[in-house]
């Protein structure tokens, strides 16, 4: 027997910081709502719009695994390890928190805003040494089929975190169908519709709804404008 949760984008929460427009799909920060803690390992997901030339102080984070994706402009990231590096949409950016870092994010361009996504898994390992990953994945795109950008594995394609975790995007035409396998059997996915319009499982869904699905070995997917998805597979057990 499937399980689902459907997550409509205009029941996430909001913050409104002037500078930053937030929208939280799981507690976060003044949004709390006991039945929004997680799905899985998946505790946050932040779609976030950094006005022009402004960003997030230094803040420290400790055992969680980190990962931003841009989805327009351009995110300045310093932190603690000495990095200090721009990600562009078409990147993907993954930080091991471990046993602590401190690390600061602004918009590069003081003349138009940044969008991107904050996405915070717990991981399976606390107190590793804190690292840093962030790739282009434009050479891993494919047209009307889903292709991985994150996993547990530092050979495999994407990013690579401390969890049995898979993130997969796609960019479909309208009307173009794809299946996606679960990797790992237990694991539940977690799909982020970031434009368009798509039918998972049946359940139709619209531009930054959410959709969880456990219990199941695949799931299908009907694209019913141009659009595209982030599926996020994760141990449902934290």
């Amino acid at each position: 027997m499937k399980n689902t949760i459907v997550h409509k984008s205009n029941t996430r929460g909001h913050a409104n910081h002037g500078w930053l427009q937030s929208y939280h799909s799981f507690s976060f920060a003044n949004f709390h709502n006991p039945e929004r803690m997680n799905f899985g390992v998946l505790r946050v997901l932040n779609d976030d719009i950094v006005a022009g030339g402004q960003g997030f102080g230094t803040h420290p984070h400790q055992n969680m695994e980190i990962i931003s994706i841009p989805l327009e402009g351009d995110l300045e990231h310093k932190d603690s390890m000495d990095n200090t590096v721009v990600i562009h949409q078409g990147d993907v950016q993954a930080m091991s928190a471990g046993t602590g870092v401190y690390h600061s994010e602004y918009n590069k361009n003081g003349d138009r805003e940044v969008k991107f996504l904050q996405i915070w898994i717990i991981p399976n390992k606390e107190n590793v040494t804190p690292r840093f990953d962030q790739i282009s994945i434009r050479n891993l795109e494919k047209e009307n089929a889903f292709y991985q950008v994150l996993s547990p594995n530092k050979d495999d394609d994407g990013v690579w975190i401390h969890q049995d975790a898979w993130f997969h995007l796609g960019k479909f035409d309208n009307g173009k169908e794809a299946s996606y396998q679960i990797k790992k059997s237990g694991n539940g996915v977690y799909a982020f519709v970031l434009e368009g319009e798509v039918e998972i499982e049946g359940q139709k869904l619209e531009k930054r709804d959410g959709f969880g699905i456990w219990d199941v070995e695949s799931i299908a997917l009907k694209s019913n404008t141009e659009s595209k998805v982030l599926l996020m597979e994760v141990p449902m057990n934290q």
